[in-house]
């Protein structure tokens, strides 16, 4: 059987089998304006789900009032204002500007 070192090794395979190498990056797709919107609705995303799950976590800390879960609560919120802050400035950055390009063109 062949071990990933091996198929790594040999020469890359033409046809239908090239397609399925692995996970392997399309720089020009990254590059073209649907990949850096793709990286940007991404990022953005990530920041919307963190904001979410730490405001979770920390009302949930919050319901047992302990010293620790205090602590924890307020943790959260300074996270959860930094990954807002976060989400603020990349909508503002990256994604109006697109916006706005592409209704004048």
């Amino acid at each position: 059987m062949l071990s990933a070192l091996d198929r790594r090794d040999r020469p890359p395979e033409e046809g239908a089998a090239a397609g399925l190498q692995g996970f392997a990056v399309d720089k020009t797709f990254l590059s073209s304006l649907k990949g850096i919107l793709l990286e940007t609705e991404l990022d953005f995303l990530r920041c919307v789900s963190a904001i979410i799950i730490f405001l979770v976590v920390s009302i949930a800390a919050v319901t047992s009032r302990d010293g620790a879960a205090i602590a924890a609560f307020v943790f959260g919120i300074i996270l959860v204002s930094v990954f807002a802050y976060d989400a603020f400035k990349i909508y503002r950055t990256e994604m109006v500007p697109r916006a706005t390009q592409g209704d004048q063109q």
